[in-house]
């Protein structure tokens, strides 16, 4: 009898570090997606998992009730519905990281099967997650603003070269016409 009570104990401080864990996911994460994965081997949600994490997220099987219950005083709370069945939990703090790559997954498996998430308080469906998913990630933004301010700047550095080359020639070709005379 004390031997069950001992692990009962243990399950449940498992149980209240996952809920509180994925309750600081729900509130922080900039976007979580709820797919179902039933048939998926184990090797393929490695796989998925090592994938997510390349592109900076996490990927976590959700028990229903525990994600319902962590998914309570957060913006994201509205998404408590999609918990049915065998389901997984993937977020990310960039919002388009986690849609990406189980998009991306989702294309090559059809075993995944993305049913919804939330981006802050906004409820996401399929389409919803899909449309975050085309969109550019953050690093590939930075890389797009910092291309179109450079650009300028460098055709500014020829345009102003430009002119004191042109200079520099002419007295160039002055001088040689003056030698050769």
């Amino acid at each position: 009898m004390v031997r069950q009570t001992g692990v009962t104990e243990v399950e449940r401080a498992e149980k209240r570090e996952f809920v509180a864990s994925m309750h600081d996911a729900f509130a922080n994460a900039g976007a979580v997606v709820v797919a179902h994965y039933t048939g998926l081997t184990v090797s393929e949600i490695s796989a998925f998992r090592a994938k997510v994490r390349e592109a900076g997220g996490t990927v976590k099987v959700a028990k229903n009730r525990l994600a319902k219950i962590a998914l309570q005083g957060t913006e994201a709370e509205h998404m408590s519905e999609l918990f049915q069945g065998q389901t997984l939990v993937v977020y990310s703090a960039d919002p388009i990281a986690a849609p990406k790559a189980a998009v991306d997954f989702a294309k090559s498996n059809d075993k995944l099967v993305i049913l919804g998430g939330a981006m802050g308080p906004t409820s996401l469906d399929e389409g919803g997650i899909k449309a975050l998913a085309a969109l550019p990630s953050l690093d590939e933004l930075r890389a797009k603003i910092v291309g179109m301010i450079s650009t300028p700047a460098t055709r500014i550095a020829q345009v102003v070269n430009a002119p004191a080359g042109q200079l520099a020639r002419v007295v160039g070709a002055y001088s040689q016409k003056d030698e050769a005379a």
